[in-house]
């Protein structure tokens, strides 16, 4: 068994196996790297914030492929301003490598004009604004539709529902401000009908039954009568009714006094209006409560007050004083004389009043 195995044939049928096998492999690896470009890298150049069209012209020259996408508008860049680079400028990428180029787009994405005709200008300019638009000058112009929009304008022009602007433009809306009063009906009689109605539209008024005396719906055909008449005064939007036949109004002279007689009647102002007498109304009395005057509260006398009465009390005093002469020593008795003298009566207001108020005595010698 060993023999077998070291035997020359089967070591050269395996030693040429092992050489195939390496050259397979080398030659693989030298595929490779012929068919990747291996250690043939090219840096990739800095281009952000350059215009797209000198971004392409640098990679162009440094012999690499590029692919443009766009970010969303920013205003804060100029339009078609290149805002990133994807590698990353200064890393080596092989020959024939895409590079992405992100670039701000010149204005923002166009977006469509919502249908908010004949719609109220509140939730008209809502529904505008959620979609990016905004409002510049309301216009108001007459129209039976108050408050409605009429038409929208964009830079002068009037712009239908559905189409496409750029997002965040401004555009202007005309807006109804109401019908119009007292308008002076214009005369159509003798006009075609199709010129009577675009009389009726720039007069601001609806056009109404069209009665053609064949039955048929020509326009050509002449209009004889009209309601309501010439020279009438209407509101804006009221409708004016048309007759129209291939007769001129001359040849339609009975149908006209037919229809005089039927919208033109007239009334006789020429009788003198009636009088009716009225009956004279007694109006019955009326018999009103008497209403008693109101009573006066007399007011209580107050108790009698008494005052107090203070009593004086008097003192009488009295000083007999006896006056003694005295007389030489004679043989004729001594006369005595003896005066007495009365003090008058003084009155003291309180009787506790001490002695030493009293007068004191007064001695009188004769």
């Amino acid at each position: 068994m060993l023999k077998s195995l070291f035997n020359w044939k089967v070591l050269a049928n395996l030693l040429l196996a092992i050489g195939v096998f390496i050259g397979l492999v080398y030659l693989t690896f030298r595929w490779l790297e012929y068919h990747t470009n291996h250690g043939q890298e090219i840096p990739v150049p800095n281009v952000v914030n350059k215009s797209i069209h000198d971004a392409v012209r640098i990679l162009d020259d440094a012999g690499l492929d590029y692919e443009v996408d766009s970010f969303k508008y920013d205003p804060r860049f100029r339009p078609l301003q290149v805002l990133q680079v994807s590698p990353s400028p200064g890393s080596r990428v092989k020959n024939g490598r895409a590079i992405t180029i992100k670039v701000n787009p010149k204005s923002w994405a166009p977006v469509a004009i919502p249908d908010v005709i004949n719609k109220y200008s509140g939730l008209a300019f809502q529904r505008l604004d959620q979609v990016g638009l905004k409002v510049g000058d309301t216009i108001f112009e007459p129209s039976i539709q108050k408050d409605a929009v009429l038409r929208i304008l964009f830079k002068g022009n009037v712009i239908k529902p559905g189409s496409k602007i750029p997002r965040f433009s401004v555009i202007d809306v005309v807006v109804g401000s109401g019908p119009m009063r007292n308008i002076v009906i214009p005369n159509l009689v003798g006009l075609t009908v199709g010129e009577a109605k675009a009389v009726i539209g720039r007069n601001l008024f609806e056009v109404g039954v069209v009665e053609h005396e064949d039955g048929g719906q020509d326009d050509s055909n002449i209009v004889y009568y009209q309601d309501p008449a010439s020279g009438d005064a209407r509101d804006q939007g009221m409708q004016i009714d048309l007759w129209a036949s291939k007769k001129t109004p001359a040849e339609m002279r009975l149908r006209i006094d037919q229809l005089n007689s039927m919208y033109r009647m007239k009334i006789d102002t020429t009788l003198a209006p009636i009088r009716y007498e009225e009956v004279p109304v007694i109006p019955e009395p009326i018999n009103e409560p008497v209403i008693p005057a109101p009573r006066k509260d007399v007011p209580k006398a107050d108790a009698t007050k008494v005052s107090p009465v203070i009593t004086k009390t008097t003192t009488v005093m009295k000083n007999d004083v006896t006056k003694t002469a005295a007389t030489p020593a004679k043989t004729t008795p001594a006369a005595t004389k003896t005066d007495i003298t009365k003090t008058p009566v003084k009155s003291v207001d309180n009787a506790t009043k001490t002695t030493a108020d009293k007068p004191k005595a007064k001695k009188v010698v004769n």
